[in-house]
């Protein structure tokens, strides 16, 4: 039987290989568009297909924007969409801030019609999550993909006092009132340091081994005009400000006054952000040194990674480990990244080449790794390893098995 939408609108269920199911049934709250090829769609859709193969059954309340996929076990319920809503930007919004009260309506009303033994809840649903999962004795898992507070003040509307101290302490009243925490690899101090009381784990979530053929790889520089033999240092990801994005375009000219025809290829761009039509950027695509490539689906990218000579991730702050770095340490490219916290979560001297998050810095260690090919093959060399012996399949279904094992255990105690 089809599920039926709790918000009124039409819900969809899989259909697939029946798994083995436990008595456990599991509510999963996303306020994002899912599925889309974005960083904790992502990561959540992982998080699914882990759970799948253990047999738990599962209930995804989320968005009425975005893709479905089937994975066993798993039935999809999207909230009603009154206002038509066709797309979700990343970060704060009025269209997301509109879902997530539709959201919250519908889970009081599954809440009524279905019982669940846990409910795991992504970024800003925990709170409503942490409400109801209490009037109703269902443990609730938080899954902290980034700081709230840290992701707000970035817009000058919620630095204004006294709102950062209102958003700090709400984030400690939520830590208080959940049963776990997992968050991105970087914010467990965080978690720590606010509600010492709550367990916390991080996610370490899996790297797949990437893989293009070199056919695939000519056609694709073709297609992007680069020159013969030129040397391709490649940024993945978000264009957010965070991202440091400003200080590798600042850091082109001192690469390209060594290297030449080194070309940097920055692919994820989209309509909301305007980092193409920047004067910076634009100067620098006329004289052919960069190319900026829209997101792409997330089973194009092999390509693009094995495509580079060196991989960047510049981000300049945030405590919440980039997905982009799983994917680089598979891809077997040498890494140049910031040396801040969040990087060093992951990345070590071994495997990657770590610089101090300016401009100068940036441009130096990507002139090391594209002269200095021994070391840059010492380090993808690692970085692949470390991938293989510590980021696999296995490793990360055996974490979500463990996760789901510790917070019924931990609400059990609790309660």
């Amino acid at each position: 039987m089809t599920p039926v939408d709790p918000a009124g609108g039409q819900a969809r269920s899989n259909h697939g290989v029946v798994p083995r199911l436990t008595e456990r049934r599991i509510l999963v709250l996303a306020p994002q568009p899912f599925y889309e090829d974005r960083g904790t769609p992502i990561a959540l859709r992982q998080v699914l297909e882990a759970l799948g193969e253990l047999g738990y059954r599962v209930d995804l309340l989320t968005f009425p924007v975005g893709s479905d996929i089937s994975i066993p076990g798993l039935s999809i319920f999207r909230t009603a969409n009154p206002l038509g809503i066709r797309s979700v930007p990343i970060g704060f919004s009025l269209p997301k801030l509109l879902l997530d009260v539709s959201l919250i309506a519908a889970l009081r009303r599954q809440l009524t019609r279905q019982s669940y033994t846990c409910i795991h809840a992504v970024e800003e649903a925990a709170f409503p999550a942490a409400v109801l999962g209490r009037m109703h004795g269902i443990p609730v898992l938080y899954d902290m993909q980034s700081s709230l507070p840290e992701q707000m003040i970035q817009r000058r509307v919620f630095r204004v006092p006294p709102v950062p101290a209102f958003l700090h302490y709400m984030e400690r009243w939520l830590l208080d009132r959940v049963d776990l925490v997992v968050s991105s690899a970087g914010l467990a101090e965080r978690v720590r340091r606010l509600a010492p009381a709550v367990p916390v784990r991080e996610w370490r979530f899996p790297s797949t081994p990437i893989e293009a053929s070199p056919r695939q790889v000519d056609t694709l520089r073709r297609e992007l005009q680069l020159p013969a033999g030129a040397a391709v240092v490649l940024y993945s990801g978000t264009f957010e400000a965070y991202q440091g994005l400003s200080e590798l375009l600042a850091a082109i000219p001192a690469v390209r006054s060594r290297v030449p025809e080194a070309t940097f290829v920055l692919v994820g761009a989209d309509p909301a952000n305007g980092l193409a039509a920047s004067e910076t950027a634009r100067t620098l695509m006329d004289a052919g040194a960069l190319r900026i490539i829209d997101r792409q689906p997330r089973e194009e990218m092999a390509v693009y990674l094995m495509l580079a000579d060196v991989l960047v991730s510049p981000r300049s702050y945030g405590g919440n480990l980039p997905l982009k770095v799983f994917d680089y340490l598979a891809a077997g490219r040498p890494i140049v990244a910031t040396d801040i916290p969040t990087h060093r979560t992951v990345l070590n001297e071994e495997r990657a080449l770590l610089v101090a998050p300016r401009t100068e810095a940036i441009a130096d260690g990507i002139l090391t790794l594209l002269l200095d090919h021994g070391q840059a093959a010492r380090l993808s060399g690692a970085a692949r390893s470390y991938s293989r012996d510590h980021l696999a399949w296995g490793n990360f279904s055996h974490t979500v098995e463990e996760l789901y094992e510790e917070v019924h255990r931990h609400a059990a105690v609790a309660r």
